[in-house]
């Protein structure tokens, strides 16, 4: 097993939630402390209090992941005889570093909402709000016949070539390559200052544009040429689409008031709010974790008979009565599913790279709301 630093658990962290998913306004990244030094134990967390940093400290934790961004909104000064300052000066004090992820986190494929949707176990599920698609890229390079096989099953192993359900797809057309070593080349076939004609392979794959960098870098590795001819061109198809929330059907139809019961057991809440005909019929569900009012038309267009959300407002409520959509509001905490499905996700990732590390879930309740029944 291999010891590891903040920066590799960031690295492998964000190659499954980017930060180029996140909102513009979202304040997401390391808030607090450094990544350059050795980390043995990260606590995964909803929120960042001061309850959650003091359990950090009794476990000996070095870093801790959040959903919820600490620094929400830009800090003037540091007084540490504030609350906020108190957290960042425990945090300084004891060595642990504070890194957010947010929006980004929602929308990652196995993120928040795809969590949430587990929960109710909707099927043939879509993104309700498409925000992200990449271009797709075709790689066109070219390497000695006997050398192919080798280099297909690298750029396989790098991620080029998915498409769909299939792995390791490419296309290949047999050619003769002419080069000449100049002064000062070091050729794997000819030599300096003679012609040569090489038959070769032109071996085509497609990959997303963020995977371009560790696509050519294992390429090149594999490579036999010192100096490889290749080619990027950018095609007119995109990646998948990502966004926030998700859209599915449930299993059988049911009234909008036992829906409302279904959601309030799945999530293990205390109560939920309601808006809309308690015998409106639901089989079509959007979701989306945290606070979703801005978002009722989202859920509408996707024809959606029901929005499961937090924090609705007022008058978004009356909104959606208009739009005849209805709304269950489990409140915002219930992104607190993400405790164990970021700790299960990295564990599995770390395990695959060799990294010694612990995932400690957090069982601090960070829900300010309590109810009367």
């Amino acid at each position: 097993m291999k010891k590891v630093n903040g920066h590799e658990i960031i690295t492998l962290f964000e190659q499954w939630s980017p930060k180029r998913f996140a909102e513009d306004w979202d304040p997401i990244g390391l808030h607090i402390g450094q990544l350059n030094r050795p980390v043995e134990k990260v606590l995964v967390t909803l929120d960042v209090n001061e309850m959650v940093i003091d359990e950090a400290i009794e476990a000996g934790v070095n870093l801790i992941i959040a959903h919820h961004p600490p620094i929400f909104r830009p800090m003037k000064h540091i007084w540490t005889d504030t609350p906020q300052g108190r957290l960042i000066e425990k945090c300084i004090k004891h060595d642990i570093s504070v890194y957010a992820a947010h929006t980004n986190l929602d929308v990652a494929p196995g993120g928040v909402n795809d969590l949430l949707v587990d929960k109710l176990n909707l099927k043939e599920v879509q993104v309700m709000a498409p925000s992200i698609s990449d271009p797709l890229y075709k790689l066109a390079v070219f390497c000695p016949v006997e050398h192919a096989e080798n280099l297909r099953t690298v750029l396989a192993h790098a991620g080029a070539g998915a498409l769909g359900d299939y792995v390791g797809c490419s296309f290949s057309s047999i050619g003769i390559g002419r080069f000449t070593p100049a002064e000062g080349a070091n050729p794997f076939i000819g030599q300096v200052g003679k012609e040569e004609a090489v038959s070769e392979e032109r071996i085509e794959v497609v990959l997303p544009g963020p995977m371009r960098s560790i696509v050519v870098k294992a390429m090149l590795a594999a490579h036999p040429y010192e100096e490889p001819a290749y080619d990027f061109f950018m095609l007119d198809q995109r990646t998948e689409e990502f966004g926030l929330g998700r859209v599915g059907k449930l299993d059988k139809e049911m009234s909008l008031e036992e829906f409302a019961r279904y959601v309030k057991s799945a999530f293990d809440v205390p109560a939920v709010r309601v808006v809309g005909n308690f015998n409106k019929s639901v089989r079509k569900v959007a979701i989306l974790g945290g606070s979703g009012s801005k978002y009722i038309r989202d859920a509408k267009r996707t024809g959606a008979d029901v929005f499961v959300t937090g924090d609705m407002d007022f008058h978004s409520a009356q909104d959606a009565e208009l739009l005849d959509l209805g709304i269950v509001d489990p409140g915002h905490h219930v992104e607190k599913v993400m405790i164990e499905g970021v700790a299960k996700k990295m564990e599995d990732l770390c395990a695959e790279k060799g990294y010694e590390i612990t995932f400690i879930r957090s069982v601090v309740d960070t829900e300010p709301f309590r109810f009367i029944m």
